[in-house]
């Protein structure tokens, strides 16, 4: 048969002769069995991130969307309302970088900070984006950011969001802002 399809050379193998040449039929079923189902490992973070700055108005509040960008696509976001965290209105885009400090503990935290340039043209950078917004508003945003980072289609994200069932009402707010913000990247 390879003689007649032309090839140059065949290799043949008996099962168990050399590990990984030859799939038994038990585990090309678990292979099988798993194919819906694969671990998608989210690209490494960069220290710094390019960031779009989104300003949107939810239940007569200001709030404040980043949006850290990996190639363009939307990796980690950072929201909450506009007064914890001040930058003039005119910044749309910035950086947004990490770093690692000691905690109280002595464990290593991430700390986040974001940098704009003004409009003198000098480097700004404000400390603590990571610390700025409330707890409550920091986790879910951690959350949307690892579904992100691991490759979720931003329909799906979009749609996870908006269907969450939170108890606050502001919260409520906080899923329409984050929704807005992602639309704007479909």
């Amino acid at each position: 048969k390879a003689w007649e399809m032309g090839l140059k050379g065949i290799t043949v193998y008996r099962a168990g002769s050399r590990s990984g040449v030859m799939v038994s039929a038990k585990k090309k079923k678990e292979i099988e069995k798993n194919k819906y189902f694969c671990e998608n490992n989210a690209p490494k973070r960069p220290k710094i991130l390019n960031a779009d700055v989104i300003r949107f108005v939810n239940g007569g509040e200001r709030w404040i969307g980043f949006v850290g960008l990996l190639d363009g696509k939307p990796y980690e976001i950072f929201t909450g309302n506009k007064d914890h965290f001040p930058i003039p209105d005119y910044v749309e885009k910035g950086k947004i970088k990490k770093y690692k400090v000691i905690a109280k503990k002595g464990e290593r935290v991430n700390k986040y900070n974001f940098i704009f340039i003004d409009n003198k043209n000098e480097e700004v950078e404000v400390e603590g984006l990571s610390q700025a917004f409330s707890q409550e508003y920091w986790n879910y945003a951690k959350m949307i950011s690892g579904v992100l980072r691991h490759g979720m289609p931003l329909l799906y994200i979009i749609d996870l969001v908006s269907n969450l069932k939170l108890n606050e009402d502001t919260l409520n707010n906080w899923k329409a802002g984050v929704t807005r913000m992602l639309k704007y990247y479909m």
